[in-house]
């Protein structure tokens, strides 16, 4: 018959190995050997029976006595237990840590995405506003419409709107945002309509200086910026000139507000200024527009064309 101390866990095993070396004799089979064997351990770890029943005699004396210095030593451990306890306070627990950081970034995760709409919507609002204050200023019939698509080549910059025949649009009507002129419309379907912008190597504007009323064309020459052709060396273009649509464009009604003048200068020789002009309207990053209602006068077109041949 194998002895419950064999199978006993290791503590009971180790004791045994301690006991026979002591010389204490193994465990028997019948009651008596077992109580004996009880008592032998006992006797083996007297020293931490004692010691464990002091504390617990101590503690219930303390618990029970209500004598005055008693009752101070009591205070004086609840007291310091309590100071350990603010001492050690602030380490917190890793799991609750963990669980509490993953609600915050949930959290903050909620809190970006909708700080991110209402940016949005905040910067769609200000162009919005921007757009039906440049409608209230004009007698012009206008037709809204969003920027569906960019076509942003070297040379051929053009837009896709979202309007097109069947919302009145029509070739070679003008193209503004409520910083200025953007282009004209070059064609058509029945839904959609694609602008040339005056970043486009074929776009010629009639324009003139606000202020001293100098006429010019405005072009493109391939740079960040517009170049208004022209004007004689001996007119007056002042840095931060406001330049306007003219009286004598066949497309664009007139003071339209296209850009201002960022640079003037003449070079040796040349009869003409060099004027650089930054127009209002920011070209590659358009969403909405408006679209002039404007049809040129074909009476005046096929006059011109005549008087030119």
């Amino acid at each position: 018959m194998t002895d419950w101390w064999e199978t006993s866990p290791g503590w009971l095993s180790r004791t045994r190995h301690a006991l026979e070396q002591e010389g204490i004799p193994d465990f028997v089979d019948d009651e008596d050997g077992t109580m004996r064997r009880i008592v032998d351990i006992i006797v083996f770890y007297k020293e931490y029976f004692v010691l464990g029943s002091c504390i617990i005699i101590s503690i219930l004396l303390l618990a029970s006595n209500e004598n005055r210095q008693i009752r101070s030593i009591r205070s004086m451990t609840v007291a310091s237990l309590g100071v350990l306890q603010d001492a050690f306070g602030f380490i917190p627990n890793y799991f609750d840590l963990r669980e509490e950081n993953n609600i915050l970034r949930e959290q903050n995760l909620k809190i970006s995405d909708e700080l991110s709409r209402l940016r949005e919507a905040s910067m769609e609002n200000a162009r919005l506003r921007g757009l039906l204050d440049l409608k209230a200023r004009t007698s012009y019939a206008y037709r809204s419409a969003n920027v569906v698509g960019k076509n942003l080549q070297l040379l051929r910059n053009t837009i896709t709107l979202d309007v097109g025949e069947d919302d009145g649009i029509a070739a070679d009507m003008p193209v503004v945002s409520h910083d200025g002129l953007v282009g004209r419309v070059v064609t058509t379907s029945s839904g959609y309509a694609i602008v040339q912008t005056l970043f486009h190597k074929d776009m010629r504007v009639s324009a003139k200086v606000q202020r001293s009323r100098t006429d010019g064309i405005l072009v493109w020459d391939g740079s960040s910026t517009l170049m208004l052709k022209g004007v004689a060396r001996t007119l007056d273009v002042r840095d931060g000139d406001q330049i306007v649509t003219s009286e004598y464009s066949s497309i664009f009604p007139p003071g339209i507000a296209i850009g201002v003048v960022s640079k003037t200068f003449e070079m040796p020789g040349d009869l003409f200024l060099t004027i650089h002009i930054q127009p209002g309207a920011d070209l590659l990053r358009l969403e909405q527009v408006f679209v002039i209602v404007h049809t040129p006068d074909t009476n005046r077109i096929a006059l011109e064309q005549r008087a030119a041949r």
